[in-house]
């Protein structure tokens, strides 16, 4: 993936000398649907007031973040992860701006706060556990960025296909990662499209089986969102290596919710599925892709 020595975003904030203990809340939406038996289920960020009936054991333990202090000294691979995410960030921003622009709408970009250990989020105190979030009440993106070790060493998803030496080595690939972040926008433009609120009010009445079933239509939207982008920011700047599409597919494949319950627990329980099988996951970014429009995300009114 090429993407150095292009625009970073002025959108990142780093709040990594600012975490503290505190508890989780449920409200954001993310990536991946994570368990306890897999280090909390770290995958690429969840709802965890759905997430596999754990709504009820989500408590208070200890006080909301506070500020702790302590500057951040980057280290030669953090910061080059900080740059990366900024320049992944901004592309999402040329692109999206653009795609609402010939909607006749105007583009409004998130905040990406980098955060370590816990914070104080719009949507309540949030730990790394949970993995890459997006929190609606405040349109921010919340990252731990040792999360990219994660994805390679708890997950399984592989490094960069092209080998071309630009990413760490005990990390995901470089495009994998920007499927990460370009995930969690997806949530910021159903927001924005007001989508978020209208599956939030019907999840309001229905069951728990029916509201999990609407959380993986809003994730598969999210995944195919991420594959418009990748297509378009393409023909913007010609930023894809071979190989990087694979890497992404590899990532939808390692988190989906199949594939996550059966290597945590030996069997799947489709009725729990929150953000859809790795087929389906894979299925709905190549579309977005393959047409580039976001038209063709409309995983509420067809069969996923």
């Amino acid at each position: 993936m090429r993407w150095e020595d292009r625009r970073e975003s002025d959108n990142v904030e780093d709040a990594r000398g600012s975490s503290g203990r505190g508890f989780r809340v449920g409200g954001g939406v993310g990536i991946g649907t994570l368990v306890l038996a897999l280090v909390l289920w770290k995958g690429c960020g969840i709802d965890p007031s759905v997430t596999l009936g754990l709504s009820q054991q989500v408590q208070s333990t200890g006080s909301a973040a506070t500020p702790s202090g302590q500057p951040v000294v980057d280290t030669p691979e953090s910061a080059r992860d900080k740059k990366f995410v900024s320049v992944v960030l901004a592309d999402t921003e040329d692109t999206w701006r653009q795609i609402f622009q010939e909607h006749h709408a105007t583009y409004q970009p998130p905040k990406l706060t980098l955060f370590s250990g816990t914070i104080q989020s719009g949507c309540g105190a949030a730990e790394s556990a949970m993995g890459p979030f997006y929190c609606p009440m405040d349109q921010k993106v919340y990252l731990d960025m040792d999360f990219f070790k994660d994805m390679r060493q708890q997950l399984g998803i592989s490094g960069d296909q092209q080998n071309s030496g630009s990413g760490a080595n005990d990390e995901a690939g470089d495009f994998a990662r920007a499927y990460v972040v370009a995930h969690e926008v997806g949530h910021h433009v159903q927001n924005l499209l007001g989508i978020a609120d209208k599956i939030q009010s019907a999840r309001q009445n229905a069951s728990k089986v029916q509201s999990n079933a609407l959380s993986v239509r809003q994730e598969l939207q999210a995944d195919c969102f991420a594959g418009v982008w990748a297509n378009r920011n393409q023909q913007r700047v010609n930023f894809l290596q071979a190989g990087d599409i694979e890497e992404a597919l590899n990532a939808a494949t390692a988190i989906g919710d199949d594939r996550l319950q059966q290597r945590a627990h030996g069997y799947v329980v489709p009725d729990s599925f929150t953000h859809g099988t790795s087929a389906q996951r894979v299925k709905w970014f190549q579309l977005g892709f393959q047409q580039g429009r976001i038209e063709v995300c409309d995983t509420f009114g067809q069969a996923i």
